[in-house]
């Protein structure tokens, strides 16, 4: 099995960057090259079992978040079909936790996944890659538009 980990250190609060993540159907808010998405079968974003449609750089993917948690500020998420890579077995958890020295935030997204071992070394670098990208989308989002994430802007007192 193979694991693909990414991290990062936002200036913004933890419950901030939670409050923008949490909803599962929230991917085309903070995700650049994301498209329509919606979540199937009228359920929450919030909903463990609820099913992301959501139209990512002109592939329809659809997911299902499998475990949520506002406590631990953490998601995990499935494929509902074959994912777009050559791999199976494939679960990710996007995690948030706060940095408490001047109340900033440290995010995390991992996945593990099965895949040929010739291809392991691509797939978890290509995975690392956009983990990366994304989170990055989600800071250039925040500081472009701060009054579309009025929870997350500001850091606390110092």
């Amino acid at each position: 099995m193979a694991k693909a980990y990414y991290s990062t250190v936002f200036e913004q609060p933890a419950q901030g960057i939670w409050e923008i993540i949490r909803d599962f159907n929230n991917y085309t808010v903070w995700v650049r090259g994301a498209g329509e998405s919606r979540i199937e079968d009228g359920k929450s974003g919030d909903c463990v079992g609820a099913v992301r449609n959501v139209l990512y750089q002109g592939r329809r993917i659809r997911q299902r978040l499998i475990a949520q948690s506002d406590v631990e500020r953490s998601q995990t998420y499935e494929f509902c079909e074959a994912p777009t890579l050559p791999m199976t077995g494939f679960q990710a958890t996007l995690r948030v936790t706060p940095v408490t020295h001047r109340d900033h935030a440290f995010v995390e997204w991992w996945t593990h996944f099965d895949c040929e071992p010739a291809r392991r070394d691509e797939l978890v670098e290509t995975l690392k890659g956009w983990f990366g990208s994304w989170l990055q989308s989600l800071r250039d989002s925040m500081e472009s538009q701060p009054a579309q994430f009025p929870a997350a802007v500001g850091s606390g007192s110092e």
